[in-house]
């Protein structure tokens, strides 16, 4: 009797083993061919058309759509992805520490970074710009911004980069965000915003925003965005891959015209791998 109830056991114990491996694979199809296994993004939360947590919860930005193909070539599926806010002064941090994975937040390539992370592509090429109202036929040239308010973001150096080498008469006024200083601009309390002509093309596209401003298309400094990755990892090579892919199936032209286009945006051509312009 006992050997036949421990025959009866274990017929029992396999056939729910079987049940479970069944289930285990369904889970896996649904989560993508990652297998259920999650990968963490970082990206900005507070940059439209370049990186935007809304408010319903969503995400979306050049650097999302550029960040969600890119994982989806490493083999996660949408619904694999974690996002987390990178702020531009924690992102060489959080990478070293490996509380993300990658980080793609209008990221700019220089010396002082690479030397504490890796960096995939370039992915996006951007100049530091202007961003004035649609109807101001003042400011022409950066000389022009010579004795007229120009605003950016406290703890930038973008508007200080401008009045010393460009514009020295220039007054400067720091604002708390970016939509402060449109709103400035907006209202005539401010002449000018200047950042990246991204960043800046990403604002101007907002709905709210369509149709009143344009970019001075100065080009007055190169941007290098590229994809942070912990110092070592073999990231880098797999997302330069993906990069490569996303530029040559068109799918990086269609980012760029969603996220940007209504400001009317005048992007540089997709940039070569490895290519960093001074």
């Amino acid at each position: 009797m006992k050997l036949r109830k421990s025959a009866a056991i274990a017929a029992t114990v396999a056939a729910l083993a079987l049940t479970a491996t069944a289930c285990g694979g369904d889970d896996g199809d649904d989560k993508g061919s990652s297998g259920g296994k999650k990968i963490t993004i970082g990206i900005k939360f507070d940059q439209p058309g370049i990186g935007q947590k809304t408010p319903d919860g969503k995400y979306e930005g050049f650097d999302v759509d550029v960040a969600s193909y890119v994982a989806k070539e490493l083999g996660y599926a949408t619904g694999d992805i974690q996002w987390k806010e990178a702020k531009s002064a924690d992102r060489e941090t959080m990478l070293q520490r490996g509380d993300v994975d990658f980080i793609a937040a209008s990221y700019s390539i220089n010396d002082e970074r690479a030397a504490k992370v890796d960096f995939a592509g370039p992915y996006l090429l951007a100049h530091q710009d202007v961003l004035i109202r649609a109807d101001d036929s003042s400011i022409k040239a950066p000389a022009d911004l010579n004795n007229k308010k120009l605003c950016s973001v406290t703890g930038s150096t973008s508007a200080q980069n401008v009045k010393d080498k460009l514009a020295p008469k220039a007054q400067l006024q720091e604002y708390g965000g970016y939509s402060e200083c449109l709103t400035g601009v907006e209202n005539k309390a401010i002449d000018a915003l200047t950042t990246d002509d991204s960043i800046l093309a990403g604002y101007a596209s907002q709905a709210d925003f369509k149709g009143k401003f344009k970019l001075g298309g100065f080009k007055m400094t190169n941007e290098n965005y590229g994809i942070g990755v912990k110092k070592g990892s073999d990231l880098k090579g797999k997302i330069n891959t993906a990069l490569e892919k996303m530029v040559k199936d068109g799918s990086w032209d269609k980012a760029v015209k969603k996220n940007f286009g209504p400001a009317g945006y005048k992007n540089e051509p997709a940039p070569k791998i490895g290519n960093v312009v001074k």
